[in-house]
């Protein structure tokens, strides 16, 4: 009657439904590139994503999964409301900032209210993109650039736009922080980057465009996962 019961058993939960297991989707590199919507249940809690926040400078190859990079931009300045606001505040709720995603094959613009990013350039351009060796090798550096047109006509001095917009870029980016320390990628905030040949390739008038900031994003090297 024991061994009954326990084949009784197994039999039973071999033909249970089993829980459907997510499939991570690559990231076909077109001249589009649509995004997913972030499972909002998904990752660590804010407080443990705090606690393991740090800023990383050893990355592996690997690419990110269309999961992974579809929450990394919605965290950087995705929207996130009804009304079209983005998960990132924004002085004078202007949002100055476009986010720049550059991958080994090419850059790509983050059009945030369709939810997709945008070819702009063809080829490795991550030189641009910082002056640090490590960031030569991760899959993926953002670059936030700024639009000073979003101030014209307001009476605030020139040097205080320049402030909002590096205020706003630091919104973005550490947004980008937390979500990949509350979901096992890495991250690191930059503020160096060969901004004359950054807007020359983005085809941007440096009298009113300006690189605010950079951040580099990617998984731990292969020996580091392994460990």
């Amino acid at each position: 009657m024991y061994r009954i019961g326990i084949g009784l058993a197994l039999l039973l939960c071999a033909c249970a439904p089993q829980p459907n297991r997510k499939t991570e989707t690559k990231v076909v590199l077109n001249d589009e590139i649509a995004l997913q919507k972030p499972e909002l249940a998904a990752g660590l809690s804010i407080n443990e994503a705090l606690a393991d926040r740090r800023s990383w400078r050893e990355y592996g190859r690997e690419a990110l999964t269309l999961e992974e990079l579809s929450g990394v931009m919605w965290a950087a300045g995705g929207v996130n409301r009804a009304d079209g606001h983005l998960t990132a505040p924004s002085a004078l709720g202007l949002y100055p900032i476009t986010v720049y995603a550059f991958f080994p094959e090419g850059v790509y613009r983050y059009d945030a209210a369709a939810g997709r990013l945008v070819r702009v350039a063809e080829g490795d351009h991550r030189r641009l993109t910082a002056m640090q060796e490590f960031a030569y090798a991760a899959p993926l550096n953002l670059v936030y650039i700024a639009d000073l047109g979003k101030y014209e006509g307001r009476d605030i001095p020139a040097e205080h736009v320049r402030y909002l917009c590096g205020q706003d870029a630091a919104g973005y980016a550490e947004n980008v922080n937390l979500y990949t320390a509350g979901h096992g990628l890495r991250s690191i905030t930059r503020g160096s980057a060969d901004e004359a040949e950054l807007l020359e390739l983005l085809q941007l008038d440096p009298a009113r465009y300006f690189f605010a900031l950079a951040q580099t994003v990617g998984k731990a090297p292969a020996q580091a996962q392994n460990e």
